[in-house]
């Protein structure tokens, strides 16, 4: 299966996946594409660096992670199909990222957002060893729960 319908099939177009992200349901492929093109485009422009989720076993794609270097910080977001939830592999993913955004010279801090409803996320982010600095009030725009700036928790972990 090819890296965009394994994206779209396995999470982009599901709804209780994408209900906290800041972007809709795929509606068809070719904004899966679409998306895909864009990270390509990230990646050489040093803007961004999404990876993909793969299972050790049998290298299915099941998610994507993805940071951005922005002065003296990164910042991480991520996304994994539901039939994964809670075996561990965003842990897996998101741990060495981390790791290597504080090992860099000009990076102090690495940080991430969640929905203060999306007490998942929040968890990944606690065992990453982030700690909760506070609630940023109507911040991200959530358009699967909410036409208006939700409040989202900022987590992050410093050097």
């Amino acid at each position: 299966m090819a890296v965009a319908e394994a994206i779209f099939t396995g999470y982009a177009q599901d709804a209780e996946v994408t209900k906290y992200m800041i972007w809709r349901p795929h509606k068809d492929i070719e904004e899966t594409r679409d998306f895909i093109r864009r990270c390509v485009l990230a990646w050489e422009e040093d803007s961004a660096y999404p990876w993909i989720i793969t299972r050790k076993e049998d290298g299915r794609l099941i998610g994507m992670i993805e940071s951005r270097i922005k002065v003296n910080s990164m910042d991480i977001g991520y996304v994994l199909a539901r039939a994964h939830w809670g075996q561990g592999y965003t842990l897996e993913a998101a741990r060495p990222i981390v790791n290597w955004g504080l090992e860099q010279e000009g990076i102090f801090r690495v940080w991430a957002l969640c929905d203060v409803d999306n007490s998942a996320s929040a968890r990944v982010m606690e065992k990453i060893g982030m700690q909760r600095e506070g609630i940023m009030r109507r911040w991200a725009l959530h358009p699967n729960v909410s036409d208006e700036p939700r409040d989202v928790y900022c987590y992050s972990i410093i050097k």
